[in-house]
């Protein structure tokens, strides 16, 4: 449903990630690694590659309510949704009815949606007074904040050709979101189709009639955001924000692939794009728990279900598939009487139905489209399995079939699910991590889907623990759950949780989640784009007795135990658009980003804020000058575990109470570190500020730093340490960092950041409170502040709260050990065994200019050429032609002093050498023999520049830019004069930056794979040295063999 989507971007993905440098209470915004958020900045433009998300794609993190730590996002997500995205709420609909072109106010309320028939009615009881001693501790002023109302404005029209549009307005940026939806998932396919609606979703950015290349280059270069193309069970999307200029190239573009695209499909397309889902197929079955999601459905649904099968695809029907077969399935279902299109934001109704007609018009409508209705396929008694994976830690796996979304009681299922496990007040969490501290982390969610959903429940043992244990205690929580029901007071928080993350997910009129989204959703799967209301009621109205009722229908019977253990008439109207050449991208607006006010409190504290009113939200970020540099030099992962334990207690509250006052209020507190700084957000509605200061300010200074839970997080981390070992990517990023900086250097440590086994076994909590005396005071931090307040408003509170805090010592915080690094003068390799692996991850790195070098914008436009952006060098190279990979990238750590550059790509086994060689061969042409051309550096350019108003149109991504302006010293004017220096750079500045950049002499390469298949390989390329690290210590180990002539060396 539409509010989980945004629940979990605020929460679920929080919760279940590494847990090794973010730590969130409440529903925290990013819960990624340092390296991870860095990564994600060029991911989010690739295909099949969004925000990490929720429960229901191939890839992504675990969805709707899930809480713990040290869990890898790419380890424990079902196969369900073939992009990083969340996964959909949709509800079973009738198609959308034909006619002529109408149009549809919101004026009057959706329809009301029936009532869920009671099948297996339960005794109701009263709900009991069970509550939780420290939740009562709590301080909130105020009561929970309900779920506000909500209005998406709208206006509907249908074409004659039976497309449907959507417009709503938006004008606060000059971008316009265009989302178009195709109401075809896995779903419809039949006997030897499976994985033909994800197939199709590549082959669709393929190019089209008129457009010969890559689908995402325009876009690139009108500097879009949000791009992606995604597919699930049940339906297949594709959408972008463009600035406003671009939205008629944007609107060519998309109905050349709906009208003129069977003629762009050939054999040789065909191919290539099998073979990017296949790797992507691989790439996913390649990870810890990667093969969860391809198991269940087969086990949960009768054969023939049309949910019995994955969304990722066979592969022996993928091979199958011949030319004729994909185009009879996309004259079958990519019409435009298939398809919702949503466009929201800096665009007027009558002059988007305008464009629309002109673009799609001429479009034929495709033949009806049958599509299944409900059939939730209610399981009885009990159904058990075991599997092995190479994985660290044992996990448990439960699951329901459900009502389909949409249904009353699944959204009752919803709440339910964030109740038994959204939070470290939920009874599971509590009893399994917190109280026994028997299991790692724990999640319940909907997986919830067009004709029924599932309900899903999973925990990660703590080594040496049983999973019989961890299901006792799960099960007996569960059955408390249901026959006593969950408090009013729990039932109050989680209300004000989903009622702040829906507003802050409106925020964005593109994106998962976003307006266009929420619009789409509603009409393609309920007939009604404001759908969205009516489960917002039922969440709001929805009682303890409802909630306990619901789950005593649905989860009392029929459960699948899954044991992961380690090892209409259309017609086309008018004339077809001119599609001789692609519509010109207009002059986009300069960069207008609030302006940024300065203050100090009369501690010294300094205070930076960009007022933004356009939705009642405030973001906060308390900045200190820490980060992993601060670490001392024996003891990696301090800083990261030390902000972790911040929420851990004060001296008036336990870690239950802040998260049940920050519950209270809707707002989040989440940590994050990262190379250079340390800081502590807070998320709030503009109502709350007061109150949530309250609960921030108690947090920063009188955070006690437990002993017991100090001991708690010391075993978590050394969990989570142990997957990081076990996910290829994790594993390459522990090692890079000495290897590049060497153990003086503050930089010299696994850049994941979460320290070593000897170093977190060795840490005592004193460690961590003379950590936080040393680093963590008011003259050592600086406050950046966006949002709907003004700093009238705003200071007299923050010097009630903050004014008088004062550092615990006069001593001056020590130096960070950052001295230059001399690089190497020639190529080193070291090689980390992965028995068994499919595919070999390959990272080559080296040290470059800092990010306040003057060279910045050159360096940031030479790694788009090279590896930043879909349409690269090394992606084209190895995904486009080679086929030897899902995606290949590059990207600039940002860091003070000299940062890591690193290339990267995941490749299949066999072609491990070849693809390091022609990595190496893209690397010394942009630096030596092919510079930047004149092409390649206008679309960086456009990319870089246009992109820039969507990257800021939230705010907490304006909190970012503002936090990223403190961490490097960087002027306020440092983004719109940004636009400047990018366009002003010449080929000379692109060649001395991609010199700077670039050492391919004394490049430092990493990669995992099984070395029986690729160790010979490696050293016949005669590169220099190569070394085999061991994978338990990470300790290098070399023979004394004789060199030769560089090569061969272990």
């Amino acid at each position: 449903m539409r509010i989980r989507i945004l629940f979990c971007l605020a929460l679920a993905t929080a919760v279940l990630a590494t847990g090794c440098d973010d730590t969130n209470t409440g529903n925290s915004s990013d819960d990624r690694n340092f390296f991870e958020r860095a990564w994600a900045k060029v991911e989010n433009g690739f295909s099949d590659q969004s925000a990490p998300p929720p429960t229901g794609q191939t890839t992504g993190q675990m969805a709707d309510s899930a809480t713990g730590a040290d869990t890898p996002a790419d380890e424990i997500t079902p196969a369900g949704d073939t992009s990083e995205e969340v996964p959909d709420s949709d509800s079973n609909n009738a198609d959308t009815d034909a006619g002529p072109v109408a149009s549809t106010d919101t004026d009057t309320p959706p329809a009301s949606v029936d009532a869920e028939p009671a099948d297996d009615a339960a005794t109701a009881q009263q709900e009991p007074a069970r509550k939780q001693a420290a939740a009562d501790n709590g301080s909130a002023k105020d009561q929970s904040i309900d779920i506000p109302e909500v209005d998406i404005p709208y206006k509907k029209y249908v074409l004659d050709n039976g497309l449907t549009l959507i417009v709503h307005s938006d004008h606060k940026t000059p971008i316009v979101a265009v989302n178009i939806w195709y109401h075809v998932g896995s779903k419809n396919e039949g006997p030897g189709q499976q994985g033909f609606a994800h197939l199709f979703e590549h082959l669709m950015f393929q190019g089209s009639e008129h457009w010969q290349g890559e689908y995402f280059e325009p876009f690139e270069r009108a500097g879009a955001t949000d791009m992606n193309g995604t597919t699930n069970v049940d339906r297949t999307n594709y959408f972008a924000s463009v600035p406003t200029a671009a939205l008629d190239m944007a609107l060519w573009m998309e109905s050349d692939r709906m009208g003129h695209f069977l003629g762009a499909i050939d054999q040789n397309l065909l191919e290539e794009q099998r073979g990017v889902v296949l790797n992507e197929k691989r790439q996913g079955e390649n990870q810890p728990y990667g093969q969860v999601f391809d198991t269940i459905p087969p086990n949960t649904y009768p054969a023939g279900h049309p949910y019995s099968w994955s969304t990722i695809g066979s592969e022996a029907d993928l091979n199958a598939a011949s030319l004729e077969d994909v185009k009879s399935w996309f004259k079958t279902y990519y019409g435009p009487s298939n398809a919702v299109l949503v466009l929201a934001g800096d665009i007027d109704p009558e002059q988007a139905r305008a464009k629309v007609e002109k673009y799609f018009g001429s479009i034929n409508p495709g033949p009806p489209v049958s599509q299944q209705k409900r059939w939730v396929a209610r399981m009885s008694g009990e159904h058990r399995q075991v599997m092995y994976d190479r994985v660290p830690q044992a996990r448990l796996y439960k699951v329901w079939n459900i009502p389909p979304t949409g249904a009353p009681d699944t959204t009752r299922l919803q709440i339910a699910a964030d109740l038994l496990a959204g939070s470290k007040n939920s009874p599971l969490y509590k009893t399994l991590v917190y109280d026994k501290q028997i299991a790692t982390d724990v999640s319940a969610f909907v997986w919830d889907k067009e004709i029924g959903s599932q309900f899903i429940v999973s925990a990660t043992a703590r080594p040496g623990v049983d999973l019989d244990e961890i299901e006792r205690v799960l099960d007996k929580q569960m059955r408390s759950f249901i026959n006593e029901g969950p408090p009013a007071d729990a039932v109050n928080r989680a209300r004000a949780r989903f009622g702040a993350s829906f507003v802050r997910g409106i925020e964005s009129v593109g994106g998962l989640g976003g307006k266009a989204d929420i619009l789409a959703q509603g009409e393609i799967y309920e007939n009604d784009p404001a759908a969205y209301k009516q489960e917002l009621e039922i969440l709001r109205n929805a009682s303890p007795d409802d909630i306990r009722m619901a789950a005593s229908r649905w989860l009392s019977d029929g459960v699948y135990v899954l044991s992961v253990e380690p090892f209409g008439d259309r017609k086309a109207s008018g004339e077809d658009v001119d599609r001789s050449q692609l519509p010109d991208v207009g002059d986009t607006p300069a960069l207008d980003l609030p302006d940024v006010q300065h203050a100090t409190l009369s501690n010294g504290l300094k205070i930076r804020l960009a007022e933004r009113h356009n939705a009642p939200t405030v973001e906060m970020r308390m900045v200190f000058d820490a980060g992993y540099a601060a670490d001392p030099a024996d003891a990696p992962g301090t800083a990261s575990l030390a902000m972790a334990m911040l929420d851990e207690g004060t001296d008036s509250r336990d870690a239950l109470a802040i998260s049940a006052d920050l519950d209270r209020l809707g707002a989040n507190l989440g940590t994050s570190t990262s190379l250079d700084s340390s800081s502590l957000s807070l998320s709030m509605l503009s109502n709350t500020i007061d109150d949530a200061l309250d609960i921030y300010a108690d947090v920063i200074r009188n955070a006690e730093f437990p002993a017991n839970e100090f001991e708690r997080l010391q075993k978590q981390r050394l969990a989570g340490i142990a997957q990081e070992k076990r996910k290829p990517t994790s594993l390459a990023l522990r090692t890079l960092g000495p290897l590049l900086y060497g153990k003086d250097h503050a930089y010299g440590i696994p850049l994941t950041g979460s320290g070593t086994l000897a170093s977190v076994k060795n840490m005592k909590v004193e460690d961590i409170r003379r950590f936080a005396d040393t680093w963590l005071r008011p003259d050592n931090a600086t406050l950046v502040v966006v949002g709907d307040t003004t700093m009238d408003e705003l200071k007299p509170m923050l010097e009630a709260h903050l004014g008088d805090w004062q550092a615990a010592s006069d001593a001056p915080r020590p130096d960070k050990r950052l001295p230059e690094v001399t690089p190497p003068e020639e190529t080193h390799i070291y090689l980390v065994d992965r028995p068994g692996s499919n595919q070999a991850t390959v990272i080559a790195g080296n040290v470059a200019p800092p990010k306040s070098s003057d060279q910045d914008v050159a360096m940031e436009t030479v790694n788009a050429v090279l590896g930043g952006m879909f349409n690269s060098r090394l992606n084209l190279n190895l995904r486009e032609d080679k086929h030897w990979s899902y995606g290949a990238r590059s990207l600039l750590m940002d860091a003070r002093a000299q940062q890591p550059f690193v290339a990267y790509a995941a490749v299949q086994i066999d072609k491990t050498a070849p693809a390091m060689q022609e990595m190496r061969n893209e690397l010394t042409a942009i630096r030596n023999g092919r510079p930047v051309s004149e092409s390649e550096r206008s679309a960086a350019q456009a990319n870089l520049t246009r992109s820039l108003p969507g990257e800021n149109e939230t705010t907490s991504a304006l909190a970012s830019t503002l936090t990223d302006s403190v961490v490097f010293d960087l002027p306020d004017d440092y983004y719109e004069d940004y636009v400047r220096r990018i366009r002003d750079l010449d080929d000379p500045a692109l060649a001395t930056a991609a010199q700077a950049m670039i050492d391919t002499d004394g490049l430092t390469w990493v990669v995992v794979g099984d070395l029986k298949q690729i160790e010979t390989a490696i050293r016949e390329l005669g590169w220099g040295k190569v070394r085999v690290v061991d994978p338990t210590t990470l300790e290098t180990s070399v023979d004394d063999d004789v060199e030769g002539n560089g090569d061969n060396d272990e």
